[in-house]
């Protein structure tokens, strides 16, 4: 049973975990607390073999109101604030060998986009509202650039880092923050068809195809052509190869797609 004082849910079925932010006093504000638990709700989804997709969810209104700056400042004392965690957070979100889609029902600022960048996927309700104000409190947005600024139109991200302005999840979705922005009452919908879609792919296939995802570009083509080509090779001879060509050719489900 989940203690009543956690602020991140963990609950897992048909192959997916939702780990869902709840600590919507403070409207899910990146404290110390909240990410130390994030962080372990990722690492037991990572270990879990049964676990195909991770969901980040929240409660109430909002979906992250960025950096817990009541414990910021708190923290000025001792010259270390908990925005130097997030590193962390969106280390383990983006290199998470397991799909990860962001269910955004409501408003994200500052750190809490970073950590929808950092998903795999990411849906929005339409109405949901962004805005990266770090500039508006004297701050930059850093860390949060690593996985940021790789989903972001150059001329979009200019604008928005620069001016703080609010902005909606169909300009999210213009801009590439977000895979897709929908009324909130398809949201649900969305993500259920979305996890049905993942959960479908091999565990070791979605993991190697992550990591395509991330390879920095080429300098030589042939060289990456060659390392490619040996890569799919490996991948059709392994046993998620074998099986899934086997299950193809059968017309039936492969054996790691959940059944009901």
């Amino acid at each position: 049973m989940t203690s009543p004082d956690r602020l991140v849910r963990v609950a897992t079925a048909r192959g997916v975990t939702t780990l869902t932010l709840d600590s919507p006093h403070n409207r899910n504000a990146l404290s110390t607390p909240l990410m130390t638990e994030l962080l372990a709700g990722i690492a037991g989804a990572v270990a879990d073999d049964a676990v195909r997709v991770v969901v980040l969810d929240h409660t109430g209104p909002v979906f992250c109101s960025g950096a817990d700056l009541k414990e910021t400042a708190a923290a000025y004392a001792s010259g270390s604030v908990p925005a130097g965690m997030l590193g962390d957070v969106l280390v383990a979100v983006r290199q998470c060998p397991k799909p990860v889609l962001a269910r955004v029902a409501g408003p994200a600022r500052a750190g809490g986009l970073g950590l929808i960048a950092a998903a795999d996927l990411a849906v929005c309700a339409s109405e949901a509202t962004f805005a990266f104000t770090e500039v508006r409190i004297g701050v930059i947005p850093a860390v949060i650039s690593a996985t940021v600024l790789p989903r972001l139109h150059p001329r979009a991200a200019a604008e928005l880092y620069l001016t703080g302005d609010t902005f909606d999840g169909r300009r999210a979705a213009e801009v590439g923050l977000v895979t897709a922005a929908v009324p909130a009452g398809e949201l649900d919908a969305a993500v259920a068809r979305y996890c049905a879609s993942l959960v479908r792919g091999a565990p070791g296939a979605l993991a190697g195809t992550k990591e395509l995802l991330r390879r920095p570009a080429a300098t030589d083509l042939r060289a990456e052509i060659a390392d490619l080509s040996a890569r799919s090779t490996g991948y059709f001879l392994s046993a998620e190869g074998r099986e899934g060509v086997e299950a193809f050719r059968q017309k039936r489900d492969a054996a790691w797609v959940p059944r009901d």
